[in-house]
């Protein structure tokens, strides 16, 4: 059976993820693309966009405005199963617009280094958690 959260490649994960946060709110366009597995089978869903392989995602995050980045999370939820497998979710609301959205990401670590192989982000009409719930 697979081991979840294991303390190493928890921690792994998560900073993998905070980099990618600090990189989205700032447009962080090299990183973000670094991130993301370079291959024809990477998949991004965005919020008005279907993006199939590395390099439409890249074009796209070349192409995309820089304004509304700055964002808050809520309800965050990064979970590894064994060394090479995990997966982060988690609800933002954008700072300037009040837009609310959820975002869930499939990472794998390859190489040594782990990357998004799929990736779904999409904006709805709901409230955005004030607080996180109780265990």
């Amino acid at each position: 059976m697979t081991e979840t959260n294991k303390p190493a490649p928890q921690a792994e994960l998560t900073a993998a993820f905070e980099r990618y946060e600090v990189a989205l709110v700032t447009n962080d366009v090299d990183t973000l693309t670094e991130l993301f597995w370079d291959s024809a089978e990477t998949i991004r869903y965005g919020g008005g966009e279907n993006l199939h392989g590395a390099a439409e995602i890249r074009a796209f995050r070349q192409g995309r405005g820089t304004g509304d980045l700055d964002r808050d999370l809520a309800r965050t939820v990064i979970t590894t199963f064994g060394d090479d497998f995990g997966t982060a979710s988690t609800l933002f609301r954008r700072r300037s617009t009040g837009k609310t959205g959820r975002q869930m990401q499939t990472w794998v670590k390859l190489d040594g280094h782990w990357r998004i192989v799929a990736a779904h982000v999409s904006i709805l009409d709901f409230p955005f958690p004030e607080t996180e719930p109780r265990a």
